[in-house]
């Protein structure tokens, strides 16, 4: 599947674009970086270039930090002291184009919609979400180790939210002896969750799914751990949140009870890089050829 002809700007990143960016050279793309100073010479068959409004138009597509834009158009970026900002400017030269991003930030929805700009959510896609599933749950799982007393084996562990995700962290925490319990919202989660062996919960009964708790991975992307909630679980349990920011957990009471509390969204870019931006490079390289090959 080369993608010979096609010209593709990388704006901002961490270690998955640099898959990203070595997969699209070996299928013959021109592939340009912007906000990657730090990387001298630059990656094999990339090119560093100036960002500026009027080069925009040339690119067949845009790709963008897994976090998308913030909320000041700035590109994230590991390789640089100084992410690329996205202006009016820019924003106005890529009317009609295509920009693949992790997911879609308030800031990038709008600049959509303004600009006519048509943009490709990866973590959207079951391709991606699911396969990504499995460094996130991986990760999850180290960092439950590295901050707990206790073994996640013989353990109660509780994961909120059943999706692609969670289903995998639960099984995962089944498969290393965890005693796992389930918070849901749906009926059919509920049947799923006692299918798969864990204790099912209500999103309704959330405190009494808390009971007892050792760890609690959240993966919903709603305040769903409140203050009232917490109150529910003992101080020396370990929190994991696993949602986009600002999480779903109440931090600040976390704290004030001596719960130790984390915010981990973007795990698989931190501990398994590689193997997240080869399930990127897969999708986004299926992606420009299939768009390619419609023109």
């Amino acid at each position: 599947m080369l993608l010979s002809g096609i010209r593709v700007l990388v704006a901002g990143g961490d270690a998955r674009h640099l898959v990203v960016v070595s997969r699209l050279v070996e299928r013959d793309a021109q592939v340009d970086l912007v906000g990657y100073d730090n990387l001298k010479p630059p990656p094999p068959g990339a090119t560093h270039v100036s960002f500026t409004p009027d080069r925009l138009a040339r690119y067949d597509a845009v790709l963008l930090p897994v976090k998308g834009l913030g909320e000041g158009g700035e590109a994230e970026t590991v390789f640089s002291s100084e992410a690329p900002v996205f202006t009016e400017a820019h924003l106005e030269a890529l009317a009609g184009a295509t920009l693949y991003s992790g997911i879609a930030t308030p800031f990038l929805t709008r600049a959509a919609e303004r600009h006519g700009i048509r943009v490709v959510t990866l973590l959207d896609r079951d391709d991606v979400a699911i396969l990504n599933a499995i460094p996130t749950a991986e990760g999850a799982l180290l960092l439950a180790i590295q901050n707990s007393e206790i073994t996640l084996h013989g353990s109660t562990s509780v994961v909120i939210g059943l999706g692609r995700v969670g289903m995998t962290l639960a099984r995962a925490l089944l498969g290393i002896g965890a005693h796992v319990r389930a918070v849901v919202r749906e009926a059919r989660d509920y049947a799923r969750a006692y299918e798969m062996g864990t204790a099912p919960y209500y999103v309704r009964d959330i405190g009494k799914a808390l009971r007892g708790a050792d760890f609690v991975f959240n993966t919903a992307p709603a305040p769903v751990l409140t203050a009232e909630v917490l109150l529910e679980l003992k101080p020396d349990a370990f929190v994991l949140d696993l949602a986009s920011a600002p999480g779903g957990t109440d931090f600040r009471f976390a704290e004030k009870r001596g719960i130790r509390a984390m915010l981990a969204p973007s795990l698989p870019g931190l501990v398994a890089p590689r193997t997240a931006g080869e399930i990127l490079a897969d999708a986004l390289v299926r992606l420009l050829w299939e768009n390619h090959a419609a023109r």
